[in-house]
């Protein structure tokens, strides 16, 4: 019986002081609130939300669009930041729950505003794609993602300091550590560096197509921190660390204005100067009259008789395309090499292949 006693007095001290210092009524209301935050919550992300879209949809300017769609999930916190806000105003300040209960609203209200900084990075990036003609665009992706870390990094302290956690020292006595960090990880940081100095440099952009002699050659598709992603020909993509590209020469077909065509046809030794003549004016004629070849005093067109060759006589016939497009280079060198061919017959002359001689002496 005492012990029936003892348990029931057990309770209604329980139920009458508490935990630290509140009643269980006062940690009902703390429950029932959150619950409600959250049933809030959900109807608020369910129908004001959509509603509220429907309206921006209605707008001719799509920046709009893509910051509501942007702000969504942190707003959708914001039912449970004035939910705990409310809990605090009840609760005395000056105890151990009010107390916690305060630096958990200090804590969401950080964690809110943060979020929204970081999610209207996402839209406002639109603004800063317009210098790209200013700097490379990997140089403002990489604008972009280190803002978006700085602003975590930054929220990352705010909520720190609620709690009493001094970022200040704890970095301070991370210097050692980081130097220690630093040797070991010299690689990193030297990628590092040089991937820097390949977006001030220009070097090359994302969608160039480059050639790394030694290593590969291919498309550009990402410049990275630590490394560069370029997709080869066969569509096989290959991630090569930045410092190769600080050091080895590197050829960026991308940026070069016109294509250039280098051949040497082969005529046989029965040809005549008339014949040789008429050939090779006839081809610098087509080259100079079509608007698919670039002919002025930095791009010079040659069609000479170049030398004579053990099997054949050369001509040799030097000049650039118009265009840096592949598929259209390859258009004006059939073009090409069909008048050529035309001409060929068409003088009675005939291309030279390797061939000998062979004399037979009779006994």
């Amino acid at each position: 019986m005492n012990f029936i006693n003892s348990l029931f007095l057990q309770f209604k001290k329980v139920i009458s002081d508490g935990v630290f210092g509140i009643s269980l009524t006062d940690f009902a209301i703390i429950l029932v609130t959150i619950f409600f935050a959250l049933l809030i919550r959900g109807l608020f992300a369910k129908f004001i939300v959509s509603k509220v879209r429907s309206m921006v949809k209605k707008t001719a300017n799509h920046i709009d669009d893509e910051l509501f769609d942007a702000l969504v999930p942190p707003f959708k916190l914001l039912p449970v930041v004035i939910a705990f806000l409310a809990i605090t105003l009840y609760f005395d300040f000056q105890s151990i729950l009010g107390l916690y209960l305060q630096k958990i609203n200090q804590t969401l209200s950080t964690i809110f505003i943060f979020w929204l900084i970081h999610q209207s990075l996402i839209p406002l990036s639109k603004f800063f794609h317009k210098l790209d003609k200013l700097l490379s665009k990997a140089l403002v992706l990489w604008l972009l993602r280190s803002t978006k870390y700085l602003v975590i990094f930054l929220g990352i302290v705010a909520v720190l300091e609620v709690w009493g956690i001094k970022v200040g020292p704890v970095i301070a006595g991370l210097g050692l550590f980081g130097v220690a960090v630093a040797l070991g990880a010299q690689d990193l940081f030297k990628n590092l560096i040089s991937g820097i100095m390949i977006l001030l440099e220009k070097r090359f952009q994302i969608g160039d197509v480059i050639c790394l002699p030694g290593h590969t050659e291919g498309t550009v598709e990402h410049i990275g921190f630590r490394s560069v992603l370029i997709r080869k020909y066969d569509s096989t993509p290959i991630t090569l660390p930045n410092y190769l590209f600080a050091e080895a020469p590197i050829l960026n077909y991308s940026n070069r204005k016109f294509r250039r065509i280098n051949w040497v046809i082969g005529l046989e030794y029965r040809s005549t100067l008339d014949q040789i003549k008429k050939l090779t004016s006839s081809i610098d004629g087509y080259i100079h009259s079509s608007k698919n070849f670039q002919v002025d005093e930095n791009y010079q067109c040659y069609v000479r008789l170049e030398k004579f060759n053990d099997s054949s006589i050369d001509i040799l016939i030097y000049c650039f395309t118009s265009t840096n497009n592949w598929e259209k280079y390859l258009e004006i060198k059939e073009e090409l090499a069909l008048f050529i061919k035309s001409k060929v017959e068409e003088i009675q002359l005939s291309f030279a292949f390797p061939s000998k001689s062979i004399y037979i002496e009779k006994q």
